[in-house]
């Protein structure tokens, strides 16, 4: 049976969350012999890791990183009319199970060296700075400076809300924009928004590459960006090296970053992994074996398949962690 709009639209929120929580147990791994010390005693299927093995921070298996956590925020605001600055501060700030002492968006530099990896959530520089923003009054409380991938993991629930409509890409840069207040990271994340708004409403497309090129490319476009011609360049290095298997993407492309979260490498990392996968699994895992920013890669992955045709393969991936 076809898939509708809406039922792409909830694949791709569901994959989302599914894929995030499944790499969040080898997040941040950047060590290649840890990586491959870690991988040995879980192939063929590395997802849902029973402890976790990030050398950063550890969450219970099953539960979200900081990213997949931001997305659920914006689910909730959205399915609730709510205030999203509002719901961020209240989920990430004080009192809450982010508010850690290394986690403190206060805390200063050379102080005493954190013990790693932390029991409970990190959070990241993005909401840090989101929260100072916040309480000092400012109007504008997203983070000039942070161009990471935060943005482009939490939009499948406003592009699921609003794909086909006129002022979708408005809607997307109005939710970056609240932790992060940066041309490039808005551009980056907006080409991101095309290609899952064109999986929802076609499902797969062989050509949503050239036809999101193209739409970059139009002068007539939708919320225009003066970074778009930037992005249309990155996009076309992934399109060049699509022959190429996932980790032999960063020397071929010379993406330094594609590991990190930050961008553009780290939405072109994951952009390659979805042009290059058909099954959200395999896809998924694929990106695992990378190392690195597994989770922020996994989220947009697991959006962009979600919303095609895995429906199976989010439910074998919940029962993994359920059962």
């Amino acid at each position: 049976m076809a898939l509708s709009a809406a039922d792409r639209a909830i694949g791709a929120i569901v994959g989302a969350a599914v894929a995030d929580a499944a790499a969040q147990p080898m997040h941040w791994i950047y060590n290649p012999d840890r990586l491959k010390e870690v991988l040995s005693d879980l192939e063929p299927c590395p997802e849902f890791r029973s402890e976790s093995a990030n050398p950063f921070y550890r969450r219970t298996t099953g539960e979200q990183t900081c990213y997949g956590d931001q997305a659920y925020v914006l689910l909730e605001s959205l399915s609730q009319c709510g205030d999203l600055t509002k719901r961020f501060y209240e989920f990430f700030g004080p009192g809450t199970a982010y508010d850690l002492p290394l986690n403190d968006p206060y805390r200063e530099k050379g102080g005493p060296k954190a013990i790693l990896p932390i029991d409970g959530p990190w959070r990241n520089a993005s909401l840090k700075a989101f929260i100072r923003n916040v309480d000092a009054g400012k109007e504008e409380t997203g983070c000039d400076v942070d161009c990471q991938m935060d943005g482009i993991t939490k939009i499948a629930p406003v592009v699921s809300m609003f794909a086909g409509r006129p002022q979708m890409l408005e809607k997307v840069e109005e939710v970056i924009r609240v932790t992060q207040n940066n041309d490039m990271c808005v551009a980056v994340t907006m080409a991101a928004a095309r290609f899952l708004e064109h999986f929802i409403l076609n499902g797969p497309d062989p050509d949503v590459l050239e036809t999101v090129l193209n739409q970059l490319n139009d002068p007539k476009r939708q919320n225009p960006q003066d970074l778009d011609r930037a992005v249309t360049a990155q996009i076309h290095q992934v399109k060049d090296n699509l022959s190429k298997a996932s980790h032999q993407l960063i020397p071929a492309v010379g993406l330094n970053h594609c590991l990190c979260p930050a961008l553009p490498g780290a939405f072109q990392g994951a952009l390659h992994g979805v042009l290059t996968h058909n099954q959200l699994d395999e896809a998924v895992r694929d990106t695992m074996r990378c190392g690195g920013c597994t989770a922020s890669r996994a989220s947009f992955i697991g959006a962009c398949l979600g919303a095609q045709v895995q429906a199976a393969a989010i439910e074998y991936f919940c029962n993994r962690v359920l059962y």
